[in-house]
Protein backbone atom coordinates (compact mmCIF):
# COMPACT_ATOMS: atom_id res chain seq x y z
CA UNK A 1 0.00 0.00 0.00
CA UNK A 2 1.03 3.86 -0.67
CA UNK A 3 0.96 5.80 2.80
CA UNK A 4 1.00 9.35 2.46
CA UNK A 5 1.57 11.81 5.54
CA UNK A 6 1.11 15.45 4.33
CA UNK A 7 2.71 18.57 6.38
CA UNK A 8 -0.03 19.59 8.76
CA UNK A 9 -1.47 23.22 7.64
CA UNK A 10 -3.73 24.00 10.87
CA UNK A 11 -2.35 27.10 12.27
CA UNK A 12 0.31 26.53 15.05
CA UNK A 13 0.01 22.54 14.18
CA UNK A 14 3.62 21.51 14.36
CA UNK A 15 2.75 17.22 14.64
CA UNK A 16 3.41 15.09 12.17
CA UNK A 17 1.55 11.74 11.21
CA UNK A 18 4.70 9.57 11.08
CA UNK A 19 8.13 9.94 12.70
CA UNK A 20 11.35 8.06 11.11
CA UNK A 21 10.90 4.79 12.97
CA UNK A 22 7.26 4.56 11.64
CA UNK A 23 8.10 5.16 8.57
CA UNK A 24 10.63 2.00 8.44
CA UNK A 25 8.79 -0.62 9.99
CA UNK A 26 5.67 0.70 6.99
CA UNK A 27 8.90 -0.12 5.00
CA UNK A 28 9.45 -3.52 6.77
CA UNK A 29 5.95 -4.56 6.13
CA UNK A 30 6.64 -3.94 2.24
CA UNK A 31 4.59 -0.46 2.22
CA UNK A 32 5.84 2.55 -0.04
CA UNK A 33 5.91 5.75 2.06
CA UNK A 34 5.51 9.58 0.95
CA UNK A 35 6.30 12.48 2.84
CA UNK A 36 5.80 16.46 2.31
CA UNK A 37 8.78 18.23 2.72
CA UNK A 38 9.38 19.76 5.78
CA UNK A 39 6.14 17.36 7.54
CA UNK A 40 8.63 16.68 10.48
CA UNK A 41 10.07 20.39 10.23
CA UNK A 42 7.89 21.83 13.49
CA UNK A 43 9.06 18.95 15.46
CA UNK A 44 12.92 19.10 14.70
CA UNK A 45 13.03 16.00 12.11
CA UNK A 46 14.45 16.46 9.50
CA UNK A 47 13.66 15.00 5.21
CA UNK A 48 17.09 13.55 5.76
CA UNK A 49 15.89 11.25 8.96
CA UNK A 50 13.12 9.93 6.68
CA UNK A 51 14.91 9.74 3.66
CA UNK A 52 17.58 7.47 5.60
CA UNK A 53 14.95 4.92 6.87
CA UNK A 54 13.09 4.82 3.07
CA UNK A 55 10.87 7.72 3.34
CA UNK A 56 10.35 9.41 -0.47
CA UNK A 57 10.06 13.01 -0.08
CA UNK A 58 7.86 15.33 -2.09
CA UNK A 59 7.34 18.48 -2.68
CA UNK A 60 3.51 19.36 -2.84
CA UNK A 61 0.36 17.61 -0.73
CA UNK A 62 -1.09 17.28 -4.33
CA UNK A 63 1.22 14.59 -5.06
CA UNK A 64 0.72 12.66 -1.27
CA UNK A 65 -3.58 13.24 -2.07
CA UNK A 66 -2.93 11.91 -5.75
CA UNK A 67 -0.81 9.19 -5.09
CA UNK A 68 -1.33 7.24 -1.43
CA UNK A 69 -4.10 5.26 -0.71
CA UNK A 70 -4.04 5.32 3.05
CA UNK A 71 -3.73 8.72 4.67
CA UNK A 72 -2.14 9.62 7.91
CA UNK A 73 -2.42 13.03 9.63
CA UNK A 74 -2.56 14.24 13.04
CA UNK A 75 -5.59 16.91 12.85
CA UNK A 76 -8.63 17.01 11.01
CA UNK A 77 -7.97 18.39 7.11
CA UNK A 78 -9.03 21.82 6.49
CA UNK A 79 -11.04 23.27 3.28
CA UNK A 80 -7.68 23.45 0.55
CA UNK A 81 -7.10 19.64 2.18
CA UNK A 82 -10.70 18.48 1.74
CA UNK A 83 -10.78 19.22 -1.58
CA UNK A 84 -7.59 16.90 -2.34
CA UNK A 85 -8.99 13.64 -0.82
CA UNK A 86 -10.52 11.14 -3.16
CA UNK A 87 -13.33 8.83 -3.02
CA UNK A 88 -12.17 5.60 -1.51
CA UNK A 89 -9.13 6.87 -0.10
CA UNK A 90 -8.40 6.44 4.21
CA UNK A 91 -8.08 9.23 5.96
CA UNK A 92 -6.09 8.51 9.65
CA UNK A 93 -6.20 11.02 11.73
CA UNK A 94 -8.17 12.81 15.05
CA UNK A 95 -11.49 14.13 13.00
CA UNK A 96 -14.11 15.01 16.13
CA UNK A 97 -16.82 15.12 13.53
CA UNK A 98 -19.48 15.64 15.66
CA UNK A 99 -18.70 19.01 16.58
CA UNK A 100 -17.69 19.89 13.23
CA UNK A 101 -20.99 19.17 10.59
CA UNK A 102 -19.23 21.43 7.95
CA UNK A 103 -16.24 19.16 7.63
CA UNK A 104 -18.72 15.85 7.94
CA UNK A 105 -20.69 17.05 4.70
CA UNK A 106 -17.78 17.60 3.28
CA UNK A 107 -15.82 14.20 3.87
CA UNK A 108 -19.51 12.51 3.02
CA UNK A 109 -19.28 14.31 -0.36
CA UNK A 110 -15.82 12.98 -0.94
CA UNK A 111 -17.04 9.75 -0.25
CA UNK A 112 -13.43 9.06 1.34
CA UNK A 113 -13.39 6.27 4.77
CA UNK A 114 -12.35 8.32 7.95
CA UNK A 115 -10.53 6.25 10.55
CA UNK A 116 -10.89 8.62 13.84
CA UNK A 117 -8.02 7.84 16.17
CA UNK A 118 -10.27 9.59 19.18
CA UNK A 119 -13.05 6.88 18.76
CA UNK A 120 -10.84 3.68 18.68
CA UNK A 121 -11.84 2.22 21.37
CA UNK A 122 -11.21 -1.69 23.05
CA UNK A 123 -13.60 -3.47 24.96
CA UNK A 124 -12.65 -2.30 28.19
CA UNK A 125 -14.03 1.22 27.28
CA UNK A 126 -10.14 2.76 27.24
CA UNK A 127 -9.18 4.91 23.81
CA UNK A 128 -6.03 3.94 23.25
CA UNK A 129 -5.09 6.42 20.86
CA UNK A 130 -6.73 9.32 22.59
CA UNK A 131 -4.93 8.81 26.12
CA UNK A 132 -1.24 9.88 25.26
CA UNK A 133 -2.46 13.20 23.73
CA UNK A 134 -4.88 13.58 26.83
CA UNK A 135 -1.95 12.93 28.85
CA UNK A 136 -0.04 16.17 27.08
CA UNK A 137 -3.75 18.15 27.37
CA UNK A 138 -4.12 17.58 30.91
CA UNK A 139 -0.77 18.44 31.83
CA UNK A 140 -0.80 21.82 30.00
CA UNK A 141 -4.19 22.48 31.05
CA UNK A 142 -3.12 23.42 34.91
CA UNK A 143 0.14 24.85 33.77
CA UNK A 144 -1.32 27.03 31.25
CA UNK A 145 -4.31 28.09 33.67
CA UNK A 146 -1.72 28.87 36.52
CA UNK A 147 -0.09 31.25 33.91
CA UNK A 148 -3.10 32.81 32.98
CA UNK A 149 -4.12 33.54 36.40
CA UNK A 150 -0.97 35.82 36.56
CA UNK A 151 -2.03 39.11 36.58
CA UNK A 152 0.32 40.57 33.56
CA UNK A 153 -2.08 38.16 31.61
CA UNK A 154 -5.09 39.27 33.12
CA UNK A 155 -5.92 37.16 35.54
CA UNK A 156 -6.77 37.36 39.13
CA UNK A 157 -3.18 37.49 40.32
CA UNK A 158 -3.71 34.10 42.42
CA UNK A 159 -0.71 31.43 42.89
CA UNK A 160 -1.91 28.17 43.04
CA UNK A 161 0.54 26.84 45.66
CA UNK A 162 -0.06 29.99 47.47
CA UNK A 163 2.66 31.24 49.99
CA UNK A 164 2.85 30.97 53.52
CA UNK A 165 0.39 32.41 55.57
CA UNK A 166 -1.61 32.78 52.54
CA UNK A 167 -4.07 30.82 50.85
CA UNK A 168 -3.61 28.15 47.94
CA UNK A 169 -5.20 28.50 44.86
CA UNK A 170 -8.44 26.47 44.42
CA UNK A 171 -8.89 24.20 40.94
CA UNK A 172 -11.69 22.17 39.73
CA UNK A 173 -11.41 20.02 37.59
CA UNK A 174 -14.75 18.72 35.84
CA UNK A 175 -13.79 14.89 34.94
CA UNK A 176 -11.83 12.43 36.24
CA UNK A 177 -10.60 10.16 33.29
CA UNK A 178 -6.86 10.78 31.56
CA UNK A 179 -7.38 14.20 31.22
CA UNK A 180 -8.45 14.73 34.46
CA UNK A 181 -6.45 12.73 36.08
CA UNK A 182 -3.09 14.42 34.29
CA UNK A 183 -4.33 17.94 35.47
CA UNK A 184 -5.23 16.13 38.97
CA UNK A 185 -1.51 15.08 39.04
CA UNK A 186 0.01 18.42 38.06
CA UNK A 187 -2.43 21.00 40.15
CA UNK A 188 -1.53 18.93 43.11
CA UNK A 189 2.04 19.01 42.33
CA UNK A 190 2.05 22.70 42.61
CA UNK A 191 0.31 22.70 46.12
CA UNK A 192 -3.20 23.92 44.71
CA UNK A 193 -6.92 22.86 46.60
CA UNK A 194 -7.98 20.60 44.46
CA UNK A 195 -11.66 19.33 43.81
CA UNK A 196 -12.41 16.71 41.36
CA UNK A 197 -15.78 15.61 39.60
CA UNK A 198 -17.06 12.91 38.03
CA UNK A 199 -20.48 10.43 37.24
CA UNK A 200 -18.09 7.79 38.09
CA UNK A 201 -18.14 6.46 41.68
CA UNK A 202 -15.15 4.29 40.79
CA UNK A 203 -13.07 6.81 39.21
CA UNK A 204 -13.43 9.41 42.66
CA UNK A 205 -12.72 6.58 44.59
CA UNK A 206 -9.39 5.97 43.01
CA UNK A 207 -8.57 10.19 43.03
CA UNK A 208 -9.55 9.28 46.66
CA UNK A 209 -7.23 6.31 47.38
CA UNK A 210 -4.62 7.77 45.39
CA UNK A 211 -4.74 11.38 47.17
CA UNK A 212 -6.00 11.57 50.13
CA UNK A 213 -7.22 14.70 51.73
CA UNK A 214 -5.14 16.60 48.89
CA UNK A 215 -8.33 16.26 47.00
CA UNK A 216 -11.99 17.04 47.98
CA UNK A 217 -13.79 14.41 45.44
CA UNK A 218 -17.28 15.16 44.23
CA UNK A 219 -20.23 13.28 42.27
CA UNK A 220 -20.51 15.26 39.09
CA UNK A 221 -24.16 16.93 39.31
CA UNK A 222 -25.74 20.80 39.12
CA UNK A 223 -25.68 21.73 42.42
CA UNK A 224 -21.71 20.28 42.71
CA UNK A 225 -20.60 21.75 39.81
CA UNK A 226 -22.08 25.19 40.75
CA UNK A 227 -20.47 25.28 44.33
CA UNK A 228 -17.09 24.19 42.74
CA UNK A 229 -17.21 26.65 39.67
CA UNK A 230 -18.37 29.39 42.57
CA UNK A 231 -15.72 28.67 44.60
CA UNK A 232 -12.39 28.22 42.28
CA UNK A 233 -9.75 30.09 40.27
CA UNK A 234 -9.07 27.56 37.91
CA UNK A 235 -11.83 25.23 35.96
CA UNK A 236 -10.51 22.83 33.95
CA UNK A 237 -12.74 21.14 31.29
CA UNK A 238 -11.82 17.08 31.20
CA UNK A 239 -14.77 15.38 29.97
CA UNK A 240 -15.64 13.42 27.35
CA UNK A 241 -18.52 10.88 25.73
CA UNK A 242 -16.43 9.05 22.74
CA UNK A 243 -17.65 10.40 19.40
CA UNK A 244 -20.38 12.80 20.75
CA UNK A 245 -20.45 16.14 21.46
CA UNK A 246 -19.22 17.15 24.96
CA UNK A 247 -22.51 18.04 27.50
CA UNK A 248 -22.65 21.73 28.47
CA UNK A 249 -21.92 21.45 32.50
CA UNK A 250 -20.67 25.08 33.35
CA UNK A 251 -23.57 27.12 32.83
CA UNK A 252 -23.21 31.05 31.39
CA UNK A 253 -24.34 32.12 34.79
CA UNK A 254 -22.00 29.44 36.94
CA UNK A 255 -19.34 32.09 34.78
CA UNK A 256 -20.84 34.84 35.77
CA UNK A 257 -20.64 33.95 39.06
CA UNK A 258 -17.10 33.29 39.02
CA UNK A 259 -14.76 35.70 40.31
CA UNK A 260 -12.69 38.30 37.92
CA UNK A 261 -9.68 37.27 36.44
CA UNK A 262 -10.66 33.78 37.36
CA UNK A 263 -9.40 30.82 34.54
CA UNK A 264 -11.49 28.22 32.63
CA UNK A 265 -9.27 25.82 30.20
CA UNK A 266 -11.98 23.33 28.36
CA UNK A 267 -10.12 20.95 27.46
CA UNK A 268 -13.41 19.60 26.13
CA UNK A 269 -13.13 22.02 23.21
CA UNK A 270 -12.72 19.25 20.58
CA UNK A 271 -15.68 17.93 20.78
CA UNK A 272 -17.35 21.02 21.34
CA UNK A 273 -16.66 22.26 24.75
CA UNK A 274 -18.09 21.83 28.46
CA UNK A 275 -18.28 25.54 29.23
CA UNK A 276 -21.37 27.23 27.20
CA UNK A 277 -19.22 29.84 26.87
CA UNK A 278 -16.89 28.41 25.69
CA UNK A 279 -15.56 28.75 21.74
CA UNK A 280 -12.73 27.52 20.14
CA UNK A 281 -9.39 29.49 20.08
CA UNK A 282 -5.85 28.97 18.19
CA UNK A 283 -1.76 28.95 19.75
CA UNK A 284 -1.69 32.16 18.39
CA UNK A 285 -4.44 33.90 19.92
CA UNK A 286 -5.11 31.42 23.05
CA UNK A 287 -7.76 33.08 24.82
CA UNK A 288 -10.64 35.71 25.55
CA UNK A 289 -12.83 36.95 27.84
CA UNK A 290 -16.39 36.56 29.29
CA UNK A 291 -17.64 37.93 32.33
CA UNK A 292 -14.51 38.93 33.26
CA UNK A 293 -13.47 35.33 33.16
CA UNK A 294 -10.46 34.46 31.12
CA UNK A 295 -11.07 31.13 28.62
CA UNK A 296 -8.36 29.34 27.45
CA UNK A 297 -10.17 27.10 24.41
CA UNK A 298 -7.52 25.73 22.63
CA UNK A 299 -8.75 22.82 19.72
CA UNK A 300 -4.55 21.45 19.44
CA UNK A 301 -2.97 22.27 22.99
CA UNK A 302 -0.49 19.33 22.41
CA UNK A 303 0.25 21.16 19.35
CA UNK A 304 2.26 23.60 21.90
CA UNK A 305 4.78 20.92 22.57
CA UNK A 306 4.94 18.91 18.59
CA UNK A 307 8.10 16.66 20.17
CA UNK A 308 6.68 14.95 22.96
CA UNK A 309 3.12 14.65 21.44
CA UNK A 310 4.64 13.36 18.19
CA UNK A 311 6.55 10.42 19.40
CA UNK A 312 3.63 10.00 22.13
CA UNK A 313 1.08 9.51 19.46
CA UNK A 314 3.03 7.82 16.77
CA UNK A 315 4.14 5.29 19.44
CA UNK A 316 -0.03 4.10 19.57
CA UNK A 317 -0.91 4.55 15.93
CA UNK A 318 1.44 2.51 14.51
CA UNK A 319 0.05 -0.47 15.39
CA UNK A 320 -2.93 -0.13 13.70
CA UNK A 321 -2.04 1.86 10.45
CA UNK A 322 -0.14 -1.23 10.25
CA UNK A 323 -3.17 -2.99 10.37
CA UNK A 324 -5.06 -0.65 7.74
CA UNK A 325 -1.95 -1.33 5.11
CA UNK A 326 -1.57 -5.05 5.80
CA UNK A 327 -4.71 -6.16 5.88
CA UNK A 328 -6.64 -3.22 4.18
CA UNK A 329 -9.50 -1.38 5.43
CA UNK A 330 -12.24 -4.22 4.96
CA UNK A 331 -10.47 -6.74 6.51
CA UNK A 332 -8.42 -5.04 9.30
CA UNK A 333 -12.17 -3.59 10.83
CA UNK A 334 -13.75 -7.19 10.24
CA UNK A 335 -10.89 -8.79 12.36
CA UNK A 336 -10.39 -5.56 15.21
CA UNK A 337 -13.40 -4.52 16.60
CA UNK A 338 -11.64 -1.72 18.60
CA UNK A 339 -10.08 -0.55 14.86
CA UNK A 340 -13.78 -0.52 13.47
CA UNK A 341 -15.11 1.80 16.06
CA UNK A 342 -12.78 4.30 14.83
CA UNK A 343 -14.46 4.50 11.55
CA UNK A 344 -16.81 7.40 11.42
CA UNK A 345 -17.37 7.53 7.55
CA UNK A 346 -17.29 4.57 4.71
CA UNK A 347 -17.92 6.08 1.44
CA UNK A 348 -20.58 8.57 2.43
CA UNK A 349 -22.11 6.76 4.97
CA UNK A 350 -21.74 8.00 8.77
CA UNK A 351 -20.63 4.62 10.31
CA UNK A 352 -20.54 6.03 13.88
CA UNK A 353 -23.86 5.92 16.41
CA UNK A 354 -22.51 9.11 18.30
CA UNK A 355 -21.24 11.37 15.62
CA UNK A 356 -24.86 10.21 13.56
CA UNK A 357 -27.00 11.16 16.82
CA UNK A 358 -24.49 14.68 17.91
CA UNK A 359 -25.09 15.77 14.10
CA UNK A 360 -28.77 14.63 13.58
CA UNK A 361 -27.77 12.22 10.42
CA UNK A 362 -28.36 8.47 9.96
CA UNK A 363 -26.25 5.93 11.12
CA UNK A 364 -25.60 3.03 9.08
CA UNK A 365 -23.51 -0.01 10.71
CA UNK A 366 -20.05 -0.57 9.37
CA UNK A 367 -21.17 -4.59 9.02
CA UNK A 368 -23.48 -3.51 5.99
CA UNK A 369 -21.37 -1.79 3.96
CA UNK A 370 -18.20 -4.18 4.02
CA UNK A 371 -17.79 -5.60 0.51
CA UNK A 372 -18.36 -9.43 0.95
Amino acid sequence: MIVGVPKEIKEDEYRVGLVPAGVRAFRRHGHRVILQRGAGAGCLISDEEYEAVGGEMVSSAEEIYGKAELIVKVKEPLQEEVELLNQGQTLYAYLHLAAMPELTSKLLERKVIGVAYETIQKADGSLPLLIPMSEVAGRMAVQVGAHLLEKSQGGRGVLLGGAPGVTRGRVTILGAGTVGSAAVKIAVGMGANVYVLDVDQLRLEAMDDLYGNKVATLFSHEDNIRFAVGHSHLIVGAVLVPGALTPTLVTRDMVRSMKAGSVIVDVSIDQGGCVETSKPTSHRHPSFTEYGVLHYCVTNMPGAVPRTSTFALTNTTLSYGLKLADQGIASAVRTDPSLAKGVNLWRGNVTHPQVAESLGLKYVTLRSLLPE
